[in-house]
């Protein structure tokens, strides 16, 4: 029996990883679970799964949500901040945790169990764009089992050899091509970019994601993201990462060995199925995943990004080049302008910008302590959202 903290239960990736628990109730206990401001939400997973704790973001909303599973009689307790996310995901009692909080906001608590020593499966990215260096240290260093969640490096993790940790090329690996659907945006005419809407960008064609997730699809942020955390993930550098569109969404990623084979994994688009080979690895259980019909699927496409359509691709790999906290100003500069997009403040096609003038102005260094990922998140952060203020008032905006 595993004890299972989720952190981020009530998001999307909370969602599949409760639903694959729930069908095997004596393998996993959920011990903690956690969520920003979702009280009425967390309230009822609370009382569904009886975990030991709950956290909330908030002291308030944990004051609401500890009051109501009070009167219910629910035994759980109730923790705030990120002090209460550390604490669960370092718990002595706790095998396993999920990482499922997106944004920086997941950074600390991953890292915390990673130095706890726990299986981490990962699922938010940042951890790795943000930190690197730092957190594969701590894996080592602790003896963590470092599992990714995320569709496309599960995919890799499955096709790589399992001794791919001796470097790519001692285990005949060529390359990995880490494929991505293009989002909604793949073949719009370029000159409509500008006034697409948050509803359109988040109407994804083949994922059921949360918001930010979805805007970072339709920009392929996502797909920038995701070759610094395979960088990282298998010691790889850019040019052995190539990033192939893939608009069906059905190969998740492959592996390009030496003597030309290409090992694939294959599967409907559903987050399950990572989410389930996390839990039971090295096994294999059941994930509630529909079985995938190829002859109903009829055709897979190919084709390459288009780098002036996507230009936060080429922005992803300038920083992960450039080395340092550099990614970390990537990532902090994309949350706020994918923020505001999505409240109306700019423009789609005002993200790119945006992340571009912050990288051309950040004073970036070594990103080899927290406070210094911290600082240089924070520094970031109001950059972008000075750049914000200055544009949204320039184009007329609210």
């Amino acid at each position: 029996m595993k004890n299972i903290t989720v952190l981020g239960a009530t998001g999307s990736i909370g969602d599949s990883t409760l639903d694959v628990i729930a069908r095997h109730p004596d393998r996993y206990r959920v011990f903690a679970l956690t969520a920003n401001t979702g009280v009425d939400k967390l309230a009822e997973l609370a009382a569904r799964f009886q975990p030991r704790f709950a956290v909330l973001r908030s002291e308030a909303a944990a004051e609401q949500l500890a009051a109501r599973l009070q009167a219910r009689g629910i035994a759980t307790e109730v923790l705030s901040g990120e002090a209460g996310l550390i604490a669960v995901a370092e718990h002595a009692e706790v095998d396993a945790v999920m990482a499922g909080i997106v944004g920086a906001a997941g950074l600390q608590p991953t890292l915390a169990a990673a130095r706890a020593g726990k299986q981490v499966m990962l699922v938010n990215k940042e951890a790795l764009v943000m930190a690197g260096r730092l957190f594969m240290d701590a894996v080592a260093a602790a003896g963590a089992t470092l599992l990714p969640v995320d569709s496309e490096h599960n995919a890799i993790f499955q096709c790589m050899p399992a001794d791919y940790q001796r470097g790519l090329g001692t285990v005949g690996v060529r390359r990995i091509l880490l494929t991505g659907s293009g989002g909604p945006f793949r073949q719009r005419p370029l000159a409509e970019l500008a006034t697409v809407t948050p509803a359109e960008a988040c109407a994804h064609p083949n994922w059921a994601m949360g918001p930010k997730i979805s805007i970072d699809s339709a920009t392929m942020m996502n797909k920038g993201l995701e070759l610094i955390e395979a960088c990282w993930l298998f010691d790889a550098t850019p040019a052995q990462v190539e990033i192939v569109v893939h608009p069906q969404s059905v190969i998740h990623s492959m592996v390009e060995y030496v003597d030309g084979s290409v090992l694939a994994q294959l599967g409907n688009p559903d987050m399950r199925t990572p989410i389930a080979h996390a839990l039971a690895w090295p096994e294999r259980i059941s994930a509630g995943v529909a079985p995938l019909d190829l002859i109903a699927q009829g055709r897979l496409e190919f084709e390459a990004p288009d780098y002036d359509r996507f230009p936060c691709l080429r922005l992803a790999t300038s920083a992960f080049e450039s080395g340092g906290t550099a990614p970390a100003v990537l990532n902090a500069a994309n949350e706020e302008a994918v923020a505001a997009f999505l409240a109306g403040r700019v423009r789609f096609t005002d993200i790119a910008r945006i992340i571009e003038l912050v990288l051309e102005t950040a004073i970036t260094g070594p990103a080899d302590t927290l406070e210094s990922i911290l600082a240089a998140d924070a520094e970031a952060r109001s950059r972008a959202r000075q750049l914000i203020a200055v544009h949204r008032v320039a184009v007329g905006l609210p």
